[in-house]
């Protein structure tokens, strides 16, 4: 919703500063040069990237108008809900949750959770472990970093794809006014008035390229940034959790340790973490 809003602000802005200068919106209306622009820009997109890389981003994009992925409450309820269990029955009682979350009640209860393949796969792979007791917290612990470190290298794909997008749009805007010139210099020999209007067209594909790149695609790629980032930050979470579990801390205190990892916004007080747990009791 809010990447709407922020283009309606951008588009208003700038088209209506222009009207209010007196500026004839007409003239901006360039689809010729909207193709050119979008078209080499669709084109660099394939040659520079892999099939994966064009996957990813095409996959990531539709993100970007959803709102944040995962709230205080769903960074908690799951993992003590889990380690109360296993607390409560031993670590053989949650061997069918791991091996089938999708039929698990437990997982049933957070849909949100269970959506995200990869979450549910990092969670269950490192229960599924701790279940067999093959390895020790360290080596768990060493084992999560580069797991983590992999996941967040994928999930910024698609945000540097649209970053480098981005920074090529004003050059093929350049491309598309250096051909409008090159149309009004063969066409010298008309009158002063079509000249200028020739001029005119051909300026406005430098600036759809410099619009396009700060004002759209740019903000894209931070955004999108900022959600590999958020759901980095799941996984930490999960981490800090389940080694402090491994550790033999009870599942509230686990659960105090993951809340330690989270940003301000999502991580809730220490109190509110308590009358939380309590319920669950």
């Amino acid at each position: 919703m809010l990447v709407i809003v922020g283009y309606v602000v951008v588009l208003g802005s700038v088209f209506g500063g222009f009207a209010l200068a007196g500026g004839h919106l007409g003239a901006l209306f360039q689809p010729v040069e909207l193709l050119m622009i979008g078209g080499a820009a669709l084109g660099a997109f394939f040659v520079g990237n892999s099939g994966k890389a064009i996957k990813a981003t095409l996959k990531d994009l539709p993100s970007v108008l959803k709102g944040p992925k995962y709230t205080k409450e769903t960074y908690m309820e799951l993992m003590y809900e889990l380690l109360g269990k296993v607390r409560k029955e031993g670590l053989m009682s949650i061997e069918g949750d791991v091996e089938k979350p999708e039929e698990s009640p437990i997982f049933a209860k957070y849909p949100k959770v269970l959506s995200d393949h990869h979450v549910v796969e990092f969670m269950t792979d490192y229960l599924r472990i701790m279940v067999s007791g093959n390895l020790n917290a360290m080596e768990i612990e060493n084992l999560m970093d580069v797991e983590i470190e992999t996941h967040h290298h994928e999930a910024l794909v698609s945000s540097h794809v649209i970053a480098k997008l981005g920074d090529a749009m004003p050059a093929f805007g350049i491309v598309a006014a250096v051909m409008g010139v090159v149309h009004t210099m063969e066409s010298v020999g008309i009158p002063p008035s079509e000249l200028g209007i020739l001029i005119a067209h051909a300026l406005v594909g430098t600036f759809l390229g410099i619009l396009l790149a700060y004002g759209f695609v740019g903000p894209l790629a931070t955004l999108l940034e900022q959600k590999a980032e958020e759901g980095t930050k799941m996984f930490q979470t999960i981490k800090v959790t389940l080694l402090a579990n491994l550790n033999g801390y009870a599942p509230a205190m686990a659960v105090e340790f993951g809340r330690k990892v989270l940003n301000s916004t999502e991580r809730p007080g220490f109190i509110e973490l308590e009358q939380h747990v309590k319920q669950k009791r």
